[in-house]
């Protein structure tokens, strides 16, 4: 397997997933099922895992059922990989107590989202992401997502924030590359798509890696972008990324959440007010996955 390359930082690798959050039929956390697909996971190739974020149902489980997850996956994985506790809310105060609570449950690093809803001034942006920081002694990732939160983090507030020592990383959704390129280019902070139409143009301008909703159900084959690219392959990469773009487009851009069709290719229930794909959808997206899969095997046998 190539290495990555030496003059970006990795703090939690370079293949990451947004993992999703199993449930039982009667719709109460899955454990079991969760400890399963985290070792899977990294068994085929993803570095790190993203716990409680969007892809995992944060805003409809509690505070006790996030604790417990990540404890489920820490013990699954062992030292085999980072896991990454999702812990953003509206609430400074509150991100800071789930942020304690991560930590203590053996999380190797926080995910955390800009205030949503309330669209709070960059100078505000700014001090929530340093409180969030100093309350623990873990790396943080930020996540600027405004298509979502309704609040961009704007590069200049990112070159800010780049000084705090536990500040390590982004998970960029900004759809904004020159911007990033920017930050990239000033600062030592890992960049990290989380947008699959950009994991392999922000990783060429010196991204991190990719945190990958779609890495639930291929991640080899988000991997193998990656490892192409720093082979010195870009055409293979290309190629191997325009191969992925079929199944990424219909899980993440057909108007349903990641977290529905992921769940519509695995199997197992999404709490309300989110609804599961319906019998055509579900259908449609087991085609193009198993396109990919044949496509791969047929691949291994030349």
């Amino acid at each position: 397997m190539s290495t990555s390359r030496p003059h970006r930082a990795l703090p939690f690798g370079r293949a990451l997933c947004a993992m999703i959050t199993p449930f039982t039929p009667t719709g109460s956390l899955d454990l079991d099922r969760a400890a399963e697909l985290a070792a899977r996971l990294v068994a085929e190739g993803c570095d790190g895992l993203v716990l409680n974020g969007t892809t995992g149902e944060s805003p409809t489980t509690t505070d006790a059922e996030k604790a417990a997850l990540v404890r489920a996956v820490r013990e699954a994985v062992g030292p085999a990989a980072p896991v990454v506790a999702g812990v953003g809310t509206a609430d400074t105060r509150h991100t800071a107590e789930l942020a304690r609570q991560a930590e203590r449950a053996g999380a190797d690093g926080l995910l955390v989202v800009t205030p949503y809803y309330s669209r709070p001034p960059q100078p505000a942006v700014e001090a929530h992401f340093l409180k969030v920081a100093d309350a623990t002694s873990l790396p943080v990732m930020v996540y600027d997502i405004p298509g979502r939160t309704g609040t961009r983090v704007e590069p200049a507030t990112m070159l800010r924030l780049a000084e705090h020592p536990r500040i390590v990383a982004v998970k960029d959704c900004a759809y904004d590359l020159l911007g990033s390129a920017r930050v990239i280019a000033e600062t030592s902070l890992a960049y990290y798509s989380g947008c699959e139409e950009l994991n392999l143009p922000l990783y060429a301008v010196g991204g991190a890696g990719y945190v990958s909703t779609v890495a639930n159900v291929a991640p080899r084959q988000l991997r193998a972008v990656l490892d192409a690219f720093d082979a010195g392959d870009t055409a293979e990469a290309a190629r191997l990324n325009a191969r992925l773009l079929p199944l990424a487009e219909r899980m993440m851009a057909a108007g349903l959440p990641g977290t529905v069709t992921v769940k519509a290719l695995l199997g197992g229930p999404v709490r309300e007010p989110l609804q599961p794909a319906d019998r055509e959808t579900a259908d449609g997206l087991r085609g193009l996955f198993e396109a990919l899969v044949l496509s791969d095997q047929a691949e291994s046998l030349v």
